[in-house]
């Protein structure tokens, strides 16, 4: 006689006890070596350091080395004008944006990025840290070009304002002068800072700029010199730096004769 007294047995319900039992089972095995089905590790936690934008650090870091060797470039073009070499000479620091243009208009667009270096009490440069800039308050011109962009740092109280900020502006509003290369007068060193652009004009007629939303790259300094620093530890650093080499011999190793604070 065929009964069914097993499957009304599967169907009855599970003691408390039981259940418990499993659930506590259950917790183990999912406590175990290999249980993490996201990356493999039991407990694994993304590294602090981990890229959050798809970009590696060793992009960043190339992306570091590229800003400078531009720059150098950059650096190398202005000297071939006497007045800008004169300028350089001058110069208490130096915010090099090897390129510029309407994508670099927006807040965080790469294309805005540059370097800072600063001239250190003995005549020579510092080491680099890595700013962005965001907008010009003449704007691009209508016509006007993208191109290289230099900021020339001509006392002390310029230079501060990218070692003691991480988001801020250079215009009137702020307490400096930022005058346009362009439009000096031949031999004038007015203007807390000056600023110069290879493209052709941007800057249109205006005899004083404004630059707004410069913010610290803390990514890329972080990926040039392998560990998170601050705008004034990176300038201030004494490490070796070959990356920044070339940037520092086109600056030249000229003292500071008559840059005023």
């Amino acid at each position: 006689m065929i009964t069914h007294e097993p499957d009304t047995l599967l169907r009855r319900p599970m003691p408390g006890r039981a259940l418990r039992g499993l659930a506590a089972s259950l917790l183990l095995l999912a406590a175990m070596p290999g249980a993490s089905a996201q990356d493999g590790r039991a407990g694994a936690q993304p590294s602090p350091a981990a890229p959050q934008d798809g970009e590696t650090g060793a992009q960043r870091k190339e992306a570091a080395n590229r800003r400078l060797a531009d720059a150098a470039g950059v650096v190398r073009t202005m000297s071939a004008t006497p007045a800008l070499a004169e300028l350089l000479r001058m110069a208490r620091g130096a915010y090099i944006v090897p390129v510029y243009g309407r994508a670099a208009l927006g807040v965080g667009a790469a294309g805005g990025s540059g370097v800072l270096m600063t001239r250190r009490t003995d005549g020579g440069w510092s080491n680099p840290a890595f700013f962005t800039m965001g907008g010009l308050s003449v704007g691009l011109q209508a016509g006007a070009e993208g191109g290289p962009i230099a900021l020339l740092l001509m006392n002390q109280k310029a230079v501060d304002h990218f070692r003691k900020r991480n988001n801020f502006s250079l215009s009137a509003d702020t307490g400096l002068t930022v005058v346009n290369f362009a439009r000096m007068k031949q031999g004038s060193t007015a203007g807390d800072v000056v600023a110069w652009s290879g493209g052709k004009g941007l800057f249109g007629n205006a005899l004083t700029v404004a630059v707004n939303n410069i913010r610290y790259n803390q990514r890329l300094t972080h990926a040039h010199y392998g560990k998170p620093l601050t705008a004034q530890e990176a300038i201030d650093s004494a490490a070796p730096d070959p990356q920044a080499e070339a940037l520092r011999a086109a600056l030249g190793n000229q003292a500071t004769t008559t840059a005023s604070d």
